[in-house]
């Protein structure tokens, strides 16, 4: 008897102590009480090695740009809300000369991590796409920087060319999306698990822009196509949320197949929750995108999806708010809302955030070593070199870089039966304001010539390429890049502007080895995907070549780069197949030859093109108010207004 009671009481105790383990095993089995989430989605794009605020061509420290500010509104935005994802766009190895120091100068070593990568593992981004400026250095210094990061890279529409013909069995060269697993607080409280699908995308035009670089190792599709093929897989693999991230602009009008911005229809794809895009240094939500198709600036949102494009050089952050909602039983995206946070406040010009001490001790080294190898001088200028007035008249900073072309290929076609063709040089102003910023401008003293300045004059990586074409042909490039300016009514308004400010200042190239005059009272012909959108109409006027009107049947060779001579820029004529001289050696590397071969400059413009006057109109564009102190070299421009914010009015004189 006492034996029984004895078993019994131990198995009562058995059962009791059972009890709690029996009530974990059944919450863990039920489900979770529905309830939001409130999900923080922060984004940097087109960083350009930017990652301090130094501006390296004026070798002095600036407040407009530089990743260490970002980086406080970074630790700001995560403080509001710790359910935060950090991710960058692209465009960040290259663009400026801490960019080629790294890449070029003092290369990356066996075990050293890429410098834009100690900052960015220290700030813990948990995903990056690819840009198409990171194609810029080789394939090989890509995967090599990147391999660096710790973070995954996503590119979903890169695809590694196997020589075999057949592009359906060609595979992704980069990871085509990644699926993070995160937990974050309900707003209840508990803790809830989701999976983030982050996919991204780069211009399908990489294989033009590069080229050499790309040709025979990859190929690259349309964005929207790649989208709709993985985004359902994503699904299928369980992702609660999906974020495209497009290294892509957002265009007016149709979205063409195989486009390079190509935001608009990426924003239709069924199951994306958020796109985060660049590419074109713009900024939205903001004002210039008011009148596209299916946008809600008050939402920020894109076709209903939110969306955001925080600028260039680390000027802003990009925010998106997501509301989930669990209460279906899977996650539902029921609220919104995309927003710009800046450093840097253009009306009052000053900065809004310091910077984050801790990004300039990371990189210390790498960021001094750039400043000494920039302060290298090779030659003496007895004046001024600037571009505010590059996109209205014929300009010193832009023909000193075709002088240093045409020097190059003159050098490099000798004793070849193409040096006997006239050599003509196309060269485009790259540094002029507007959306990169009042300062954004080349501007540099009299005296000593630097490297630094070399790179302020040309600033991308480009090689030195020539290619044969004919007078007609050399009309119609003239005709692509008389684009750049709005077409002026006669019978209009008194002022009206000249400029077009959605045209790139680095696709208005002017041709030195020609004369001619620009009749902007005329539609432009073509628009500016390359479209002849104007048959019967013809900007371009008294084209000569030695003084005679061109011959439509001649030849010649124009030295460019490997950008425009490939196509960049959707030029008539102009896709690869024309090229003479295909040169290994850097435009800038050029440029260097010349100034130190030269020892001594003296730039001025030749006159060589002009926009011709159009009676009872004043033409008139803005540039920086900086630009007044040079007007004593430009009879033919006048000073308007000082707009106060870093801009002036001004107008050209007939």
């Amino acid at each position: 008897m006492i034996r029984f009671r004895y078993a019994a009481a131990m198995n009562s105790r058995r059962a009791f102590l059972a009890v709690p383990v029996l009530l974990a095993a059944l919450l863990a089995a039920a489900p979770v009480a529905a309830e939001q989430l409130r999900l923080r989605i922060l984004q940097t794009t087109d960083v350009h090695m930017n990652l301090l605020p130094w501006d390296y061509y004026q070798d002095k420290p600036t407040d407009e740009f530089g990743l260490a500010r970002t980086a406080s509104l970074i630790k700001a935005a995560r403080a509001e809300n710790p359910n935060t994802l950090l991710f960058d766009n692209g465009d960040l190895i290259q663009g400026s000369p801490l960019g080629d120091y790294v890449a070029r100068v003092k290369p990356l070593a066996p075990g050293d991590v890429h410098p834009a990568y100690k900052v960015m593992n220290a700030l813990g981004y948990d995903a990056a796409n690819i840009g198409n400026h990171e194609f810029n250095y080789g394939l090989p210094f890509v995967q090599q920087a990147i391999a660096t990061a710790r973070f995954p890279y996503v590119n979903g529409n890169v695809y590694t060319d196997d020589g075999d013909g057949n592009p359906a069995n060609d595979r992704n060269t980069f990871t085509p999306y990644v699926m993070l697993e995160r937990t974050f607080k309900g707003v209840g409280g508990s803790e809830r698990r989701l999976k983030i699908g982050v996919i991204g995308f780069v211009p399908p035009q990489i294989m033009v822009w590069d080229r050499q670089n790309l040709r025979g190792k990859v190929t690259a599709r349309d964005i929207p196509e790649t989208a709709r093929r993985f985004v359902p897989e994503m699904k299928a693999r369980g992702a609660d949320v999906i974020v495209a991230i497009a290294h892509s602009g957002f265009e007016r009008g149709e979205t063409v197949f195989f486009a390079e911005n190509a935001v608009a229809r990426l924003a239709e794809v069924p199951g994306v929750d958020a796109v985060l895009f660049g590419h074109s240094h713009g900024e939205f939500p903001g004002r210039f995108f008011a009148s596209h198709p299916k946008v809600d600036l008050a939402r920020g949102t894109i076709n209903g999806i939110p969306a955001v494009m925080p600028g260039r050089w680390g000027d802003h952050l990009g925010v998106i708010d997501l509301v989930l909602d669990d209460a279906g039983g899977s996650w539902q995206v029921v609220e919104s809302r995309a927003q710009l946070r800046p450093i840097w406040d253009r009306a009052a010009r000053k900065p809004l955030v310091d910077a984050d001490p801790e990004v300039l001790k990371l990189i210390a080294a790498e960021h001094e070593g750039t400043r000494a190898y920039m302060r290298a001088e090779i030659a003496q200028t007895s004046v001024p070199i600037q571009s505010y007035f590059a996109q209205v008249a014929d300009d010193p900073s832009v023909q000193l870089v075709s002088q240093a072309q045409l020097a190059y290929a003159a050098r490099a076609l000798a004793g070849t039966p193409h040096a006997k063709l006239p050599l003509l040089s196309a060269a485009a102003p790259f540094k002029t304001g507007g959306r990169q910023g009042w300062s954004a401008y080349t501007d540099i003293p009299a005296g000593p010539l630097a490297l630094r300045h070399v790179a302020d004059l040309y600033i991308y990586p480009n090689t030195v390429k020539a290619v044969k074409i004919t007078g007609a042909q050399v009309r119609e490039w003239l005709e692509m890049s008389a684009g750049a300016f709005n077409r002026i009514d006669p019978a209009g308004a008194p002022e009206q502007n000249l400029i077009d400010t959605g045209f790139p200042s680095f696709n208005f190239d002017t041709l030195d080895g020609v004369t001619y005059r620009i009749d902007v009272t005329q539609p432009a012909r073509y628009d500016r995907g390359g479209k002849l959108v104007s048959p019967g109409s013809r900007r371009i006027t008294d084209l000569r070549h030695d003084g005679r009107p061109i011959d439509e049947a001649a030849e010649f060779v124009v030295v460019t780069n490997n950008y425009r001579a490939s196509g960049g820029g959707n030029f008539p004529g102009l896709d690869g197949s024309g090229i003479v001289l295909d040169a290994p050696d850097e435009n800038r590397e050029a440029l260097v030859q010349y100034l130190a071969a030269q020892k001594r400059v003296d730039p001025s413009a030749d006159g060589n093109w002009r926009i011709q006057p159009v009676p009872g109109v004043k033409l008139r564009f803005l540039s920086s108010t900086a630009g007044a102190a040079h007007l004593a070299r430009y009879a033919q421009i006048r000073l308007v207004k000082d707009n106060g914010d870093g801009s002036s009015l001004y107008e050209l004189v007939p």
